[in-house]
């Protein structure tokens, strides 16, 4: 049979820019003061007078919002919409909202035409009384899991007259003769409505609804014999999954001359056992000439596979060429050989069915392939107990085999992720496969807005289910295939604040996670602006790595994840003066003394240490507190440090250039002098190889070209020269044009021309210039990698 294809369209997949009404919306309700006022007394948002936002701008604002946090769209936002003179709505989602009665009724006053309101748990039955007064408009109804909006017996009082200020006797919902008072609705999803007792209840639901034509009553009990569906003689569309003695109702559904969609799958197959299966199924589709789709999964309504005619049409297929094509492997469905099913839901069924070769249908539901998984993906978004389990047959698609349909599959994974955020293993499933998607060879392929979408998912997973270990496991592993931190600087404070979060941990447990986490945020402080830098510090980053040193030193313990603190911590002082002013308030030197004590042979330690001292010697208000004896002592004995080749000597130096930088007045200490310190510290510049490969990586060249103007102090320009002339020399590509756009050429040139540095200062200057114009002329004759501190 011909395999079909359920495809969703979803806006993340276009390679397009984002249109720019949802640009501009998302922005407006992130800042909701730019079309509204805050009532100081109420906390409700007003429009502003003279704003008038028509149907598609209003609806697409409660979109966007129910896309960002559906939880967080209450009344203070929909308080917008009571202007009905300036704001239009007709078709609205609230699913998983926040809105109350109070909010619900308001948006009811706009007349709606389809209205979801599927687990809001802030409804109650005060909302079925606001619909009934208003429902004459509405088409579409989706009350989904909401269960306290209708009644729970058809002898509750009437809500109409509840609130009535006369004396007389509170008339029955029965008396009324109606549950709703909606006559032109066409759509009603009502789910999981548990009833035992009572089986007229879905009769006084269903019985006024007389233009229905599609209804969803999946986990409904107690459903009777269905007898109730026979008036409506428009319904086309009844969705019975899940509902218990669906065997009973049968007989009535086998009547509904004009259905074309039928569900009656169920997720346990203890509920789905027929009596004589193939005869039930087959008397059921030839009742149902009009029949295009059809659900049986979790049944065994698909037979055993077993059957005298199917043998004797194998042994005849010899003797008639044509006669292949009369098999089928159902035998409910022999009927539709010849006119297959748009649709056949055969995931879960007894016996395998979807396993089976010759099936009477266009599109699939199974576990058979990629496409039959993918189908069910598809056609179980709102059925989370189905659902996990389809997703984690495509996780070992992805893990064992080849997705053959990439895109499609990242579609799917992402609407289950995003429908059913609190599902905790539909989001631990879901962020498994977003894993291998993300290092996959077909990465690159993706848009920028599927990528975007990926990272918002993953950390919507992540902030719900913060306790759990293998959620944060998978998503910061997922977050590590992508480009830090360009691709996720869309999202760049939350996802600090989630990482510190996690670096904070609770325990031993959590190290795992805590170590991606740490290693994360590090990548995430390279490559950033000094705004993002003084963010990261703003969060918290500082005092959170200065405690996780506190930890390491209190254990004994050296591991990755101090070198790590002290990384991100060089990383994110970096010409940012306001952290390294936090770093010193925490008592970062302490705690570099300390380590230096406790780890004093660790080479990657003492760089990073030593990189961080670099920044704060940097900042000028902030040397006074480096001066002491004991400080100047450690970084002048560090200049004879062999220690990850030159790289702790370099830095001891860099820093002892800086504190030199402001002259012999500020040299508060006697010992030891500022003099013996110069002096060492030229011995060991004079040692270093100038073609030494660097663990380094500089953004700019701004403090060290501010040295080079340092004339009083000679050696402060030298150790400057030296810097240049080593990366220029070593990575012409990435420093020489640095250089000189940040003014370098002009300020050796000057220093050519003074009578102040020494011989070997002009020496490495002349090598700085010459190297860039080579550059500049010739371009690199040879690309060098290098290792980055980040």
């Amino acid at each position: 049979m011909t395999m079909g294809t359920i495809y969703i369209y979803c806006p993340w997949e276009d390679s397009s820019p984002e249109p720019l009404l949802d640009i501009c919306g998302k922005y407006v309700i992130a800042h909701p003061e730019t079309f509204c006022v805050l009532h100081q007394e109420t906390g409700l948002w007003c429009l502003r007078p003279g704003v008038a936002l028509p149907t598609e701008i209003c609806e697409k604002l409660i979109s966007l919002w129910q896309d960002r946090d559906p939880e967080a769209l209450d009344d203070r936002f929909i308080n917008i919409f009571k202007d009905l003179t300036n704001t239009r709505l007709k078709r609205i989602t609230l699913r998983n909202s926040g809105v109350s009665d109070g909010g619900l009724n308001l948006l009811l006053s706009h007349h709606l035409v389809e209205l979801d309101i599927s687990n809001c748990i802030k409804l109650s039955e005060r909302t079925l009384e606001n619909i009934n007064r208003v429902g004459d408009s509405l088409t579409a109804l989706v009350i989904g899991k909401t269960k306290d909006i209708l009644p729970d017996s058809v002898y509750s009082p009437s809500l109409e007259s509840s609130d009535s200020s006369d004396s007389s006797p509170v008339s029955e919902i029965k008396q009324r003769g109606y549950i709703l008072r909606t006559p032109n609705l066409k759509k009603l999803v009502v789910r999981e409505l548990y009833l035992p007792k009572e089986k007229e209840y879905f009769s006084l639901l269903l019985k006024p609804l007389t233009k229905l034509t599609h209804l969803d009553l999946s986990g409904c009990l107690f459903l009777n014999d269905a007898s109730y569906i026979l008036p409506m003689k428009y319904l086309v569309s009844i969705n019975l999954h899940n509902v218990q003695r669906i065997q009973e109702a049968i007989p009535a559904i086998s009547e509904m001359k004009t259905l074309k969609f039928l569900d009656i799958s169920q997720a346990n197959q203890k509920y789905g056992v027929f009596e004589s299966p193939d005869t039930v199924l087959a008397n059921l589709v030839s009742s149902l000439p009009n029949l295009i789709s059809l659900d049986i999964s979790g049944t065994n309504l698909c037979g055993d596979g077993t059957f005298d005619e199917y043998r004797d049409l194998e042994k005849k297929s010899e003797d008639s060429g044509n006669m292949e094509t009369d098999l089928c492997d159902i035998p409910g469905l022999r009927s539709r050989i010849q006119n297959p099913l748009e649709f056949l839901g055969l995931y879960n069924t007894l016996h395998d069915a979807c396993h089976r070769n010759h099936i009477p249908a266009k599109v699939i539901t199974g576990d058979a392939s990629e496409e039959q998984i993918l189908a069910a993906t598809a056609a179980y978004l709102d059925r989370p107990e189905v659902l996990v389990k389809a997703l984690n047959e495509l996780f070992h698609i992805f893990r064992f085999e080849t997705c053959h349909d990439q895109q499609r599959a990242l579609n799917l994974i992402l609407l289950s992720m995003l429908r059913h955020r609190r599902e905790k293993h539909i989001q631990i499933s879901g962020s498994a496969s977003l894993f291998y998607i993300a290092k996959g060879e077909d990465k690159n392929s993706l848009s920028v807005r599927a990528r975007q979408k990926m990272i918002i998912v993953l950390l919507d997973a992540m902030e719900t289910h913060l306790d759990d270990s293998t959620m944060m496991r998978n998503g910061c592993l997922t977050l590590c295939q992508f480009r830090i931190p360009q691709d996720v600087l869309f999202e760049y404070r939350r996802l600090v604040q989630l990482l510190l979060r996690l670096i904070r941990g609770r325990g031993d447990g959590d190290d795992f996670v805590r170590r991606i986490a740490i290693y994360l945020l590090n990548s995430l402080a390279c490559q950033v602006d000094g705004e993002q830098k003084e963010l990261v510090g703003d969060l918290g980053a500082i005092e959170t790595m200065l405690k996780l040193i506190n930890d390491r030193l209190q254990r004994h313990m050296h591991d990755d994840m101090l070198e790590i603190a002290w990384s991100a911590m060089w990383n994110v002082t970096d010409e940012t003066p306001v952290n390294c002013l936090r770093f010193l308030d925490g008592q970062g030197m302490t705690y570099f003394q300390k380590c230096l004590k406790e780890f004093p042979d660790k080479p990657e330690l003492l760089r990073n240490m030593m990189g961080l001292l670099g920044n704060v010697a940097e900042v000028k208000n902030l040397r006074s507190r480096l001066m002491t004896s004991e400080l100047l002592t450690t970084f002048a004995d560090l200049l004879d440090s062999n220690s990850d080749g030159i790289e702790v000597s370099y830095n001891a130096a860099g820093v002892l250039s800086h504190i030199a930088s402001g002259g012999s007045e500020v040299w508060t200490i006697e010992r030891p002098t500022r003099n013996e310190v110069l002096e060492r510290m030229v011995a060991a510049i004079e040692r270093w190889d100038l073609a030494s490969k660097r663990n380094i990586n500089y953004r700019s060249f701004e403090p060290i070209l501010r040295l080079l103007e340092v004339y009083h102090t000679p050696q402060c320009q030298h150790w400057a020269a030296w810097a240049l002339a080593n990366l220029t020399r070593v990575y012409p590509d990435k420093y020489c044009s640095l250089v000189e756009e940040e003014g370098g050429i002009n300020l050796l040139e000057e220093l050519l021309k003074s009578p102040k540095p020494y011989q070997r200062i002009k020496a490495l200057a002349r090598i700085v210039i010459t190297q860039c114009q080579m550059f500049k002329e010739y371009g690199s004759l040879e690309h060098m990698d290098y290792d980055s501190d980040c």
